[in-house]
């Protein structure tokens, strides 16, 4: 399946920013405020909000149909040249029986957030988009100025001025979420960083290539048995990567939806596995993820064979590296590396 990539991001360029899920722009605006500030000054891109980009939660989850016109209408909008989320939530998976009903803009553009909008993303991607899993607004961009220069760095070299082939470097740091937003103090700050060992290779010798696909575990769970979950065949050739969320799914959680998958078949298909950084997980549980990841990949469904890396730096630990849907990479077990074998936007 070969994507429609959209056009890259420039400075100047407009983006549209909804709350496709979550009203936390409207709990907490200087956050959400201080996140467009860094997409102004660090990014150089204008900003455009929707109808209901500030509105409460209660009035979210009270008015789907009105979160699903802006999502169109900032992919329509011929002002703006991509969409990033506010941030996640938990319940984006009821807009997509009302997307299904309505027609897509002829030209994609850049759709970005992580966590919940990993619905709307797979469900584009699925329709021949190149989507992007990475920073929110309020959860990644916000706190800029709190992260490594490696982080915008890495940012631009996705979505504004991607080399023709490009590999993601370990940031060596991370931190598990954000102080209290509700703190004036805690203003675009994040938890004290940990040192970080890198990726951990759990199997695999092999170099292996594919297009990318994936996002939040518990998310896509969802969708799991519905018209959004893709078919079997769609996982043929890719590389699929998955990454738990704040709500911190235990090892044995991660288990039985791993087992999901693989009575559907899709570790036949797949080319490999790849697995962010688990959040506020212990460096025990983290083994015993690795365990897990192992022993039901390798043993259970008898793919050893498989390259199989964790610890990566995506998911919701800060920094953390945008990966775009529907892209041809390379994962390298044995050098832990992983890079985009194409640029991701045009």
């Amino acid at each position: 399946m070969r994507c429609r990539r959209p056009r890259r991001l420039r400075p100047g360029d407009t983006v549209g920013i909804i709350s496709p899920s979550s009203g936390s722009a409207a709990s907490f605006p200087a956050i959400f405020d201080h996140g467009l500030l860094a997409l102004r000054e660090t990014f150089g891109l204008r900003v455009k909000e929707y109808p209901t980009t500030r509105r409460s939660s209660e009035y979210l989850w009270s008015h789907p149909k009105e979160r699903v016109r802006d999502l169109l209408g900032a992919l329509e909008d011929p002002e703006t040249s991509g969409v990033i989320a506010a941030i996640g939530g938990d319940d984006s998976v009821r807009l997509l029986p009302l997307l299904e009903r309505r027609e897509l803009p002829h030209e994609p553009k850049v759709l970005l957030g992580y966590s919940d909008t990993t619905t709307l993303l797979t469900w584009l991607h699925q329709r021949g988009w190149v989507t992007f899993h990475g920073p929110s607004v309020m959860a990644g961009f916000a706190q800029t100025a709190s992260l490594p220069r490696a982080f915008p760095a890495q940012v631009r070299s996705v979505l504004f001025d991607p080399p023709s082939a490009y590999e993601y470097r370990p940031f060596g740091h991370y931190s598990d979420g954000y102080l209290d937003w509700s703190l004036p103090r805690n203003l675009g700050k994040v938890k004290p960083p940990h040192p970080d060992r890198g990726p951990h290779r759990i199997q695999g010798d092999r170099r292996a290539r594919g297009r990318l696909f994936g996002g939040c575990l518990e998310v896509l769970s969802m969708t799991l048995g519905t018209p959004y979950w893709p078919r079997a065949d769609f996982f043929e050739g890719r590389l699929l990567f998955l990454e738990t969320s704040e709500e911190k799914p235990t090892p044995d959680q991660v288990k039985h939806f791993l087992r999901n998958l693989g009575v559907q078949g899709i570790f036949d298909r797949i080319e490999g596995l790849l697995v962010g950084r688990a959040r506020n997980y212990s460096p025990k549980e983290k083994a015993e993820l690795d365990h897990v990841l192992r022993s039901v990949v390798g043993e259970e469904f008898a793919r050893p064979e498989l390259p199989l890396v964790s610890n990566l730096d995506f998911g919701h630990t800060d920094p953390q590296w945008v990966l775009p849907l529907g892209v041809r990479a390379e994962i390298d077990p044995m050098r832990t590396s992983l890079r985009l074998l194409e640029r991701a936007v045009l």
